[in-house]
């Protein structure tokens, strides 16, 4: 049985969806504190209790986004084709990013990381988990130790992370092209996992 959420991480939660909302329309830099503890129904003084900083934020956004990540990890994880489970992730999550206002956003905190310092260790450091998650499937799929893994994917996974962002912020009024250029990541990223020795598979 799933434990119920403390009243307070669920009034976290829709602190964040609110904020989420608030810079998709205003951008991360145009948004300023004020307009995040407004579009969330607070006082600017209680919001900062909450959060205190843009980069506490940036911080709570990628936490929350890397929770979801991490639940898809475990099911590639225990899944018989992890490659195969995780190729199908990637689409999934290519596909769904496009246009839906998340690029955008993403965009701007990756320019917003290049100035401010605070900002670029937090998005360093989801970019590490996720070339560390990629990086264990790949060794369960090969059946290669992670530390050899490590030594000879590891640049596989960082380019499989930066092509996955990358997708998530391109314009989305561009029709056609859009659907060429998603095709073209997804191929170039099948090709890419397609570099990592699988085990055969059995059954």
């Amino acid at each position: 049985m799933t434990a119920p959420i403390a009243p307070a991480d669920l009034r976290s939660a829709m602190i964040l969806a609110s904020v989420r909302r608030a810079f998709m329309e205003k951008g991360f830099d145009g948004a300023s504190m004020q307009d995040l503890a407004r579009e969330a129904g607070m006082s600017v003084g209680n919001f900062y209790r909450y959060f205190p900083s843009k980069a506490a934020i940036v911080e709570a956004l990628i936490t929350g986004d890397l929770t979801d990540l991490e639940r898809d990890f475990s099911d590639i994880l225990v899944s018989p084709n992890p490659m195969g489970r995780l190729r199908q992730t990637i689409k999934r999550h290519v596909e769904d990013s496009l246009c839906n206002g998340e690029g955008r956003l993403w965009a701007e905190i990756t320019a917003v990381s290049l100035r401010k310092p605070e900002i670029a260790v937090i998005v360093g450091q989801m970019e590490i988990a996720l070339v560390r998650n990629l990086t264990t499937v790949f060794s369960i799929s090969s059946g290669l130790p992670l530390t050899d893994v490590i030594d000879r994917y590891a640049a596989h996974a960082s380019f499989v992370v930066m092509m996955v962002m990358a997708s998530s912020m391109q314009a989305c009024d561009a029709g056609k092209q859009n659907a060429d250029l998603t095709a073209l990541v997804l191929r170039t990223i099948n090709q890419t996992l397609d570099e990592i020795p699988q085990m055969t598979l059995k059954g």
